[in-house]
């Protein structure tokens, strides 16, 4: 072997070196982030999702007043700024007897019973994303209780 050849030696031996860890790099962040991180952000934001609704149906159920009180409720309800960094709407099911979490991804979302007493007549309105929300149960102009989901207007951000 000549001189030259040895020189060139340890140049091709750090380029390949070089190139066997920009490969590895490539692999393990392609292994990453094709699946495993966007696996692990959809099942947070369906925990997310799940947690956010059992609270809300829980604030529900809570703010019907005892039997033989007639009196107005307004309770106001935490919930999540956004799941999954976009927003999401919470509303009673058709039959009023659910609340329904829908959001754009298909990993996040659900519908969770609501256990109220037969004087509530109606459950209508509903949250969507910000932080907060009321829940405001009223007399029914034919007798029982409503129960209205609105949004909190301080959480709205109006400077306050």
């Amino acid at each position: 072997m000549t001189g030259r050849a040895r020189a060139v030696t340890p140049a091709v031996g750090k380029a390949l070196e070089a190139g066997i860890v920009v490969l590895f790099v490539a692999a393990v962040s392609t292994t990453l982030y094709g699946g495993v991180v966007p696996d692990a952000r959809d099942a947070a934001g369906g925990e997310v999702g799940d947690r956010a609704l059992e609270h809300a149906a829980a604030e529900v159920e809570a703010s019907v007043p005892p039997a033989g009180e007639t009196a107005t409720v307004e309770r106001r309800v935490s919930l999540p700024e956004s799941i999954r960094d976009r927003g999401y709407r919470v509303a009673p099911g058709a039959d009023g007897d659910a609340l329904v979490l829908t959001h754009e991804h298909p990993s996040v979302g659900g519908s969770t019973p609501l256990v109220l007493p037969d004087r509530v007549r109606d459950v209508r309105g509903e949250w969507t994303a910000g932080g907060g929300g009321v829940v405001r149960v009223e007399p029914h102009p034919d007798g029982g209780l409503v129960v209205v989901l609105s949004n909190d207007a301080k959480a709205g951000g109006d400077g306050s």
